[in-house]
């Protein structure tokens, strides 16, 4: 009977109509009881009246509920509730409203993660909301990678953590809380002569000069370079130089960590490049915790970290190589480095177009970063500075790669020089110029080459092709060669690049060796090197550093060196031997002076 009663209730009142004559009915019944009911202490309750033939809403106060009433047989009658509403259209808004905190505690409070994406710019990490097709820092363009990051309230990690919980047993106990220092007092008893620990021998010698006079406790030393260049041989090197501990006097213990090869396979490379020290201790493992955790175990000298792409942190968004992953694993090494004062070295993987893999930012988290070069048919290797905190970035230092591992390289400048008489016809053509690679100053062999024929062409190595043309017209234009009908071949020795204006005076003199007089060919001594830029009336301008350059000329023994006239008064203080400084005002004079003499 009751059924047969709601049916065509159900269907004569809608939802909303019910809504309305519901709460109109409720106001009605609030105003004529004249109580005022608590949210917290009333509860509602709609059944349906078969006297009245309606539903009827009561308040019903908390104190006329059963006080042994558990909280699971309420979380039951609100879902009944909740139930019976589903089966009368016209109660379920109200009912669902009633029990909204109840329900949204019946199954769904369980917490979900969110998934967050970021756009990173791979070239200086900047990174944004949405992707804009290039960064809008840099500028560059499709350098914006999308990275979803898992947002939750647990299982993340940080640098930060790891770090912490790590160097937090290295502290002494009951240090205090650090407090900011006077700078007066942070200096007061150092001798900064002693700060660093240099490396002993001439490989560590040219080590040293690219840091900056030695090695800095508690640095950051991210060391990049091609595939195959030798970033490993250097390090494994490197780390059994300060395991011998020469300049302390012990050995002291160094932790060479590996996430790309064995232990057994960097034995096998120690042991062909002759490294037997005792205190030269290797692992593999990519698990940063991990790494820390024998680190704090050995207490070494020196960590290397073979390479920071390979390595990850349990916990943080991303594989290994990632940006995230490397962002965090550097964080933790950097904050392990400062709190426990020892010296860290990173290697990274180079991208194709030369860059460290992973975000620029990682290039101003650590405190030097350095680049190893050769060409890959070139045993030579040139390891540079292109950021270092503690000293210069002007510092080169210069290897050669042998079956043994790599040697320093005495005396550069004999690499770019070829050997040979000068009384031979073969050599003309050949001048000597003198350039700088930061405070290097390297000793440089020009080849040229001057030959008539039918097809007009120009090939140049070595030298920039602009600077190459800008050369050849003023021999033609201010000097007077008849170079139009020639097909002009450049070539700097040994691979290298003149990347200076320095080079100007010796590319002229190496062409003019082959054209002047007319194709009677002066071969150049050996013993004179040419210093100076050639402007576009043919006059000869100062380079930057003209005391340093002949004065490496004079310690390597050659007999005259030609330069600009204006060079000449700032070179008389110098003693410079046997050496001969010849000033020139331009071209015609240089011509005059040394061929013809000649």
């Amino acid at each position: 009977m009751l059924l047969t009663n709601m049916r065509p209730f159900q269907t004569l009142y809608s939802r909303t109509h019910f809504r309305d004559l519901f709460l109109t009915k409720f106001h009605r019944t609030l105003h004529s009881t004249n109580h005022r009911f608590n949210k917290e202490s009333v509860t509602f309750s709609t059944v349906y009246d078969p006297v009245k033939g309606r539903l009827v809403t009561t308040p019903v106060a908390q104190s006329q509920i059963p006080e042994h009433e558990s909280d699971k047989d309420a979380e039951r009658s609100s879902f009944s509730d909740y139930a019976d509403a589903l089966k009368d259209d016209r109660s379920y808004g109200s009912v669902l409203k009633a029990n909204k905190t109840n329900w949204s505690s019946f199954g769904g409070n369980k917490k979900k993660s969110k998934s967050k994406t970021t756009w990173v710019c791979s070239e200086c990490g900047y990174a944004d909301g949405q992707w804009w097709g290039y960064c809008r820092e840099c500028k560059s363009v499709n350098t914006m990678k999308e990275l979803t990051e898992v947002v939750d309230d647990g299982g993340k990690t940080s640098g930060f953590q790891v770090s912490e919980k790590i160097v937090r047993s290295w502290l002494p106990k009951g240090g205090g809380e650090a407090v900011p220092l006077r700078l007066t007092d942070v200096n007061r008893g150092v001798n900064h002569s002693n700060w660093r620990f240099p490396l002993s021998g001439l490989f560590g010698d040219e080590v040293s000069r690219v840091l900056g006079g030695g090695l800095v406790p508690g640095s950051l030393i991210l060391v990049g370079g091609d595939p195959g260049v030798g970033k490993s041989t250097l390090m494994l090197q490197i780390g059994a130089l300060i395991a011998e501990g020469k300049e302390i006097g012990k050995p002291a213990p160094v932790l060479y960590v590996s996430g790309e090869e064995s232990v057994e396979q960097i034995g096998n490379r120690a042991d062909r490049m002759d490294i037997s020290t005792d205190e030269l201790f290797l692992y593999s493992s990519t698990d940063i915790e991990d790494i820390l955790g024998k680190a704090q175990v050995l207490s070494p000298r020196a960590l290397i970290i073979d390479s920071i792409q390979t390595v990850h942190l349990v916990g943080v968004t991303g594989s290994a190589g990632g940006i995230y992953q490397v962002k965090e694993c550097t964080a933790a090494l950097l904050r392990f480095a400062k709190k426990t004062n020892v010296p860290v070295f990173l290697i990274g993987h180079v991208t194709k177009s030369g860059d460290i893999a992973g975000p620029r930012v990682l290039e101003h988290i650590v405190d030097a970063v350095l680049y190893m070069e050769g060409e890959q048919h070139s045993s030579l290797r040139l390891l540079r500075a292109f950021k270092n905190r503690f000293g210069s970035t002007d510092e080169l230092g210069v290897f050669e790669m042998s079956p043994s591992g790599l040697k320093a390289v005495k005396n550069p400048s004999e690499i770019f020089l070829s050997e040979g008489h000068s009384d031979s016809e073969l050599l003309a053509g050949l001048a000597i110029a003198v350039v700088m690679d930061g405070s290097r100053t390297f000793v440089i062999e020009v080849q040229a080459l001057c030959a008539a024929g039918s097809s007009l062409s120009r090939q140049v190595n070595g030298v920039q092709a602009g600077r190459a043309d800008m050369i050849i017209s003023v021999l033609m234009k201010q000097v007077g060669l008849k170079l139009q009908s020639n097909t002009i071949f450049l070539n700097v020795v040994s691979g290298a690049t003149l990347t200076e204006t320095a080079g100007d005076l010796a590319v002229a003199a190496a062409i003019c060796s082959r054209h002047v007089l007319y194709f009677l060919e002066f071969p150049l001594p050996n013993n004179v090197a040419f210093i100076g830029e050639i402007g576009l009336s043919g006059e000869l301008r100062m380079v930057p550093k003209m005391e340093k350059r002949v004065s490496t000329v004079a310690k390597l023994g050659y007999k005259k060196c030609v330069v600009p006239e204006s060079a000449v008064e700032l070179l008389r203080r110098l003693d410079l031997g046997e050496c001969e400084v010849l000033g020139c005002k331009n071209l015609k004079e240089v011509i005059n002076s040394v061929f013809i003499t000649s």
